[in-house]
């Protein structure tokens, strides 16, 4: 990690913080499509656990335009993300974000995209193999929204994340080693189904989700849904069988309850579970009063290994695609 990135990342942060600070912001929106939108789902429940005051929504980004929120106004921030840059639904709603008098604060790979344009304030994360856990978009994500909590709320996490991040990579690399293995086996083992579910809840249920419809569906055209942990027993658990497999996920935060009864059953019933659980990972230099806020980066970096795994087996990258950047919708 280079000291240049870092201290770049922490002056955008600061930037975006210094423009909240002008306004009276009683709201936020997190505003995106896809992958992008799964990034926001932990920032989410930081907000719904962490503040006192401030309320937050999380709405794909074209519904975000069309519901029209009631309380969007000049007490908004709006937090959005494109990774390109470039989602079209993205960039009009930061647009209309600043029509309503919100702040649309952005989070891009690219600074002179057009979501960077229709925006007030540009973050720019790193990406790839080369980029650090600190600069990339969960990392960058988390220091605007605990930045947000102390300048609004005075909330006291924000040094305490900003420097667990600091630790984050180390966490992330020790992780992918303890599950290489397993990542391997996975690619082997589930080359050939049609469907793989995953599952989750609470601040993970945004990683779940991302590799539900981002990894297996579009990068795979594996067929597969995302099940929130509290809902299984209300619909789901009645497709659970010895053929049917599942990724279900453990964290560390408030419902883990949900994900233990939830595997607890699988098993009784599953056979083909792969289960990645938080508490195995090493989460040393990472305070312990925000391991549960950490917990999904950490499961996203290790599940990205075994989409890896996937994709080598099935000899299918994961940069294919059938329709998308290549037909007009």
């Amino acid at each position: 990690m280079t000291t240049e990135l870092v201290v770049d990342v922490k002056n955008q942060v600061q930037q975006a913080l210094a423009e909240v600070e002008k306004r009276n912001i009683s709201n936020v929106f997190f505003v995106a499509c896809g992958g992008s939108s799964a990034i926001m789902y932990p920032s989410k429940y930081v907000i719904d656990r962490e503040a006192k005051v401030l309320d937050a929504h999380l709405f794909s980004a074209n519904e975000f335009i069309h519901r029209n929120h009631a309380k969007l106004g000049s007490g908004s921030l709006v937090i959005l993300c494109s990774h390109s840059g470039t989602t079209p639904e993205t960039v009009e709603a930061a647009k209309f974000a600043r029509s309503k008098g919100a702040l649309a604060v952005s989070l891009t790979n690219e600074e002179g995209s057009p979501l960077a344009l229709a925006s007030d304030v540009v973050l720019k994360y790193q990406w790839g193999e080369e980029a650090n856990a600190f600069t990339t978009n969960y990392s960058v994500l988390y220091q605007l929204v605990f930045g947000l909590l102390k300048v609004v709320e005075n909330n006291e996490k924000a040094s305490i994340v900003e420097e667990s991040l600091e630790n984050l990579q180390n966490v992330y690399e020790k992780a992918a080693a303890l599950y290489q293995s397993k990542a391997e086996a996975f690619g082997q083992d589930y080359k050939d189904e049609k469907i793989i579910y995953t599952m989750a809840s609470g601040v993970n249920y945004g990683v779940a989700y991302s590799y539900a419809i981002c990894i297996l569906m579009e990068m795979q055209w594996v067929h597969s849904h995302a099940i929130h942990a509290g809902e299984y027993f209300h619909g789901p658990f009645e497709i659970m069988d010895k053929e049917t497999p599942f990724i279900i996920l453990l964290g560390l935060d408030e419902t883990r309850p949900l994900e233990e009864r939830a595997l607890e059953f699988s098993k009784r019933y599953g056979k083909k579970l792969v289960v990645l659980d938080a508490k195995d990972f090493d989460f040393t230099g990472v305070a312990e009063e925000v391991q549960g806020y950490i917990a999904p980066l950490v499961l996203n970096y290790v599940l990205r290994k075994y989409a890896d795994q996937l994709a080598e087996a099935r000899n299918h990258p994961l940069s294919k695609r059938r329709y998308m950047w290549t037909v007009e919708y």
